[in-house]
């Protein structure tokens, strides 16, 4: 079977986060391609240190839909993923391995990204949605545990994929000269941000209905204690000890 998938650019700038999918299932050919799409990502000293945990019991879902708070994406997505970084395969042939380094945690949080990005990209080019699921560290020790990972292995976050039940509007992000700077770094621009400020508060209100922008939200999401236990969990995994 020959799969279509749009180019690359047009499928990057079109991207949106789809929560609300229809019941057909992702094709074995279309998940292989998907799949087969992120392994080829780049990875550090080619450790190749992500591993993927597809769920398809749904008790299993509901337990992971159930951490933080009910997401109708995880009972309606036909494909949902888990993004761990897994240094215990590693830890398996050289036990020897100083994993406790923090930089083994970047390595691996980094090689997640990368892989979860070629994968939704590729999804996304075949005409499918998904969306981010980071809120299943709001429970770390709860997602390990239903996911039995042993040490060495962090859950990084989920992705739901399926064919796309919703068609909701691009949110922009922030321009070019707040995100690249040459040569060194530079600040952002106060008139830049006013602009953006403007922009996004236009579209919270034509998207539902709320009086804010992107200041305010990050003003409010940064102002109290962010998921205090991971730390702990990073220790207990055998990690970020030095």
């Amino acid at each position: 079977m020959t799969l279509s998938s749009k180019p690359v650019i047009e499928t990057a700038l079109a991207h949106r986060s789809i929560r609300k999918f229809t019941d057909e299932p992702i094709s074995s050919e279309q998940l292989t391609a998907i799949l087969n799409a992120g392994r080829a990502g780049s990875t550090s000293n080619f450790f190749q240190s992500t591993h993927i945990i597809r769920v398809t019991d749904p008790e299993v879902r509901t337990q992971i839909r159930d951490i933080g708070r009910a997401l109708s994406s995880i009972d309606t997505c036909a494909e949902l993923l888990i993004f761990c970084f897994d240094f215990a395969k590693h830890q398996s042939f050289a036990p020897e391995s100083q994993l406790d380094w923090t930089e083994m945690v970047l390595i691996g949080a980094v090689d997640c990204g990368i892989i979860a990005q070629n994968v939704m990209l590729a999804a996304e080019s075949l005409g499918l949605g998904g969306v981010y699921l980071g809120y299943i560290r709001n429970d770390i020790n709860r997602t390990t545990e239903i996911l039995k990972l042993p040490k060495h292995v962090v859950p990084m976050f989920g992705m739901a994929l399926g064919h796309p039940a919703q068609d909701p509007m691009l949110r922009s992000r922030l321009p070019l000269e707040a995100m690249v700077s040459e040569n060194h770094y530079q600040p952002i621009d106060e008139q830049v941000l006013a602009d953006y400020r403007t922009l996004t508060r236009a579209y919270y209100q034509e998207r539902s209905k709320m009086d804010t922008d992107w200041v305010e939200q990050m003003t409010e999401s940064l102002k109290g204690e962010i998921r205090p236990e991971i730390l702990p969990f990073l220790h207990k995994q055998g990690f970020a000890q030095k």
